[in-house]
């Protein structure tokens, strides 16, 4: 792993995570309705997996090596999409506007397309803007990243200065017209239909007669024409692969992830609705999560109880029962929901870091040890998770372990943007940590990555 985790180190920020400053197109400003709503990157493992199933397909279609695209999950009502290199991103408000799974399909069937065709920024040039992390937080941080929840928002926290530093991107309607083009035959290789594809664009067609500051953003980016959309139906509807429905999983998948955002964006309804007869497993699902977030937490847990008897193997509704308790100061108890979690689920970091971060929370130094353990696991499977690394920081300060602390905040601050303080803690981490260990070589490379970085030398000035 050192000689891997040294190049990618030296690339940073400077080719890692910069790189989607180029990724502008949908971060554009929102429409007026949406104006000043703040945009977060959140994660969630259930909703990733479900977008990470809808496009595994497109990517293979495309000839496009899925594992090197990072799929980004963006809390904001406003309908937008994006994609660039090794980035795609989903707005919770376009999962919410789609009607079907075939339709968020067919927009990522066309973002694959632009990704697949290497399309430019309208400049013609990349922005250099250095950007925040967007590796933030753990499994349910779509709950608390848009519900405002306050103690969550302490791990969450909005990343406005990343959008801030996004240059604006945007299509030429001849590279709109060839990804519509390319995205349909993409649906059809992949054996799924492209109508979602029309459907969802026609749904749309209202935006091109807004006035530039009243559209969607993605619609600002992704310019609209009738003769655009009727070009792609004429190919559409002659595709062997039309009326190809949905399969059942999607649809299952895409009425969850939908009662799921609803049960934060809208829990007065989520909870209407759960009184009605026989209610469903997506509306009971919401109604739990809506509680959850109008701190009724008892109420939530005894929804997710009774769901529980329906679905005892659901490694989601055990991460939901392990932060509600976590979250409403009953650390002990959320300790059991978030194992059985991980034991469901243990491909999926962000479940382990919810139990790491309970383990180093109990006043216990086995239990401390064991979540420094699952921390660690996480982190090997996702290196970049920058709240997996502070809170790994925390539990070794707390065993008096002080240069893995440093070391730990090292890579914190390295991942969050912070060169300066990388490189103090790096230093730090070095002078204490025993020479050639994979902590100790790993710190070296935080200190040959921005010791001479121009932020650092800037700082060092006092420029």
């Amino acid at each position: 792993m050192g000689g891997r985790r040294l190049a990618h180190l030296r690339k940073g920020l400077a080719t890692g995570l910069c790189l989607l400053a180029a990724l502008a197109p949908v971060l554009s400003p929102a429409p007026a309705r949406a104006q000043g709503e703040p945009l977060t990157l959140i994660r969630d493992t259930e909703i990733e997996e479900t977008l990470r199933l809808y496009s595994e397909p497109l990517f293979e279609a495309a000839g496009v090596e899925s594992k090197s695209i990072r799929i980004l999950l963006i809390g904001s009502r406003d309908l937008n999409a994006f994609a660039g290199p090794g980035v795609m991103a989903v707005f919770t408000g376009l999962i919410l506007e789609a009607k079907t799974p075939n339709e968020i399909q067919g927009v990522i069937a066309h973002e694959v397309a632009h990704l697949a065709g290497g399309h430019s920024a309208r400049s013609g040039e990349m922005s250099q803007a250095g950007l925040k992390p967007f590796l933030l937080t753990m499994g349910l941080g779509v709950l608390a990243a848009l519900s405002g929840n306050v103690e969550a928002g302490a791990v969450l926290a909005s990343n406005a200065s990343f959008f801030g530093a996004l240059g604006a991107m945007g299509y030429s309607r001849e590279q709109e017209s060839r990804a519509d083009q390319a995205g349909a035959s993409y649906l059809e290789t992949a054996g799924l239909s492209g109508r979602g594809l029309v459907t969802f664009f026609d749904n749309f067609r209202y935006q091109e007669v807004f006035a530039e500051a009243r559209r969607f953003s993605y619609f600002r980016s992704h310019p609209l024409s009738s003769s655009r959309i009727e070009a792609l139906r004429s190919r559409v509807e002659r595709m062997e692969h039309l009326n190809t429905p949905d399969d059942p999983e999607s649809v299952r998948r895409h009425a969850i992830m939908q009662a799921k955002l609803q049960g934060f964006i809208n829990p007065g309804l989520a909870v209407v609705k759960c009184a009605e007869p026989k209610a469903d497993y997506p509306t009971r699902y919401a109604c739990a999560i809506a509680q959850y977030q109008l701190k009724e937490p008892d109420r939530a847990l005894k929804l997710i109880d009774s769901l529980l008897l329906e679905q005892p193997e659901n490694p989601y509704l055990w991460e939901l029962k392990g932060q509600i308790l976590f979250e409403f100061g009953r650390t002990a108890e959320a300790e059991a929901p978030q194992r059985r979690s991980v034991a469901l689920k243990p491909d999926a970091p962000l479940l382990r870091v919810n139990l790491g971060q309970t383990l180093i929370a109990l006043p216990d130094q086995a239990r401390v040890d064991e979540g420094i353990r699952e921390l660690k696991a996480a982190l090997d499977q996702d290196d970049q998770n920058s709240v997996a690394w502070r809170l790994l920081s925390q539990a070794y300060d707390s065993r008096q372990r002080d240069g893995l602390a440093r070391y730990a905040t090292a890579e914190y601050n390295y991942i969050e943007g912070d060169k300066r303080q990388a490189l103090i803690f790096a230093l730090r981490a070095r002078d204490l940590l025993e020479r050639n260990t994979p902590e100790w070589r790993r710190a070296n490379d935080i200190v040959l990555a921005t010791e001479n970085d121009p932020q650092v030398l800037r700082a060092r000035r006092g420029g």
